[in-house]
């Protein structure tokens, strides 16, 4: 079992910065690759950014190329999404997942989700 942790959300204006961050508690961190993703009211939950096990390997959704940067420290088993230039379409509960070593775009390959944390942007 991993359990994560998210915190680091809240209200910002657009134009503003955040960063987000996933504590994990558990198996080993770097088994693991990490993943953000957001969901909005009435929408599907959709892919933000992943990094692999290792951290070498970074993906990120194309609205968000960018603007945002995924990092991790695995000394401190946390993984970061560092967002700027925030627009009020990033407005979402942001979640936190753990899966496949890769890292990856697909819900389905993540097998551990955080309870996510509210970031709003006003305009």
């Amino acid at each position: 079992q991993v359990q994560l942790v998210e915190s680091g959300g809240g209200l910002v204006q657009a134009g503003g910065s955040l960063r987000l961050s996933c504590a994990a508690s558990g198996r080993t961190f770097t088994n693991y690759g990490m993943g953000w993703f957001r969901q909005a009211p009435g929408k599907e939950r959709e892919f933000v950014a992943a990094i692999s096990g290792s951290g070498y390997s970074t993906y990120y959704a194309d609205s968000v190329k960018g603007r945002f940067t995924i990092s991790r420290d695995n000394a401190k088993n946390t993984v970061y999404l560092q967002m700027n230039s925030l627009k009020p379409e990033d407005t979402a509960v942001y979640y936190c997942a753990a899966g496949r070593s890769y890292g990856s775009r697909f819900r389905s390959e993540y097998d551990y989700w955080g309870q996510g944390t509210q970031v709003t942007v006003s305009s």
